[in-house]
């Protein structure tokens, strides 16, 4: 059974003005952080694999400098399904035994912690896992590989938050102890509070 996690990394920053992934934060661009967290949690794990999703020139180096499968996903603009479908088009068949963890590029205070914990949560039986915070899911999400068509049956904006409520009552969540770890950065405002470790830029998933 292998897992593998897709990083979801080509978002438009529309709410943001502008290239979200690419503004600083503590010495160096948002998607790092990320990017960092996932490469090496991967490099100590044989049982997983990276894949970077981006129309981003710098994210796809950095990604592939970091030894993570890139895929240059053009369509991202025309709404998140496209780049789940992206990701998932540059995995090779792979059994409904295995799993698909998403994580998305601006939740830059994500910990290597919690995403094993997600990883180690996938076993038989098991069809979604997600992080959450009072009793609320959010991204990153385990998916079984069972669930492959469907993600890839997405549309327009869809992301996987539609297959996880179809299946809420097989969806085991996994709490955070520390809420920031699911903050995102959709906002320049939200950046700033996540520099300044405030905890009102979660978002449920």
């Amino acid at each position: 059974m292998n897992k593998h996690i897709i990083y979801l990394a080509a978002g438009s920053g529309s709410r943001f003005g502008s290239n979200k992934l690419l503004c600083p934060l503590e010495g160096k661009p948002l998607f790092r952080h990320g990017l960092d967290t996932l490469a090496g949690l991967v490099q100590g794990r044989k049982d997983c694999d990276l894949t970077v999703v981006s129309r981003y020139g710098p994210v796809l180096e950095a990604a592939r400098a970091a030894g993570a499968r890139t895929v240059d996903s053009l369509d991202s603009a025309r709404g998140l399904s496209f780049t789940i479908r992206t990701g998932l088009s540059a995995l090779a068949p792979i059994p409904a035994e295995d799993f698909l963890l998403f994580a998305a590029a601006d939740q830059p205070r994500l910990g290597s912690g919690t995403v094993a914990r997600l990883l180690d949560a996938a076993r038989p039986g098991v069809l979604i896992a997600a992080a959450s915070w009072e009793g609320q899911p959010r991204t990153p999400v385990l998916f079984s590989a069972a669930l492959r068509p469907e993600l890839e049956a997405l549309t327009g904006d869809q992301g996987g938050r539609i297959v996880l409520r179809r299946h809420w009552d097989r969806c085991i969540l996994l709490p955070v102890e520390d809420p920031l770890e699911l903050a995102d950065a959709d906002t320049p405002e939200a950046l700033l509070a996540l520099r300044q470790g405030e905890q009102n830029t979660l978002k449920s998933y």
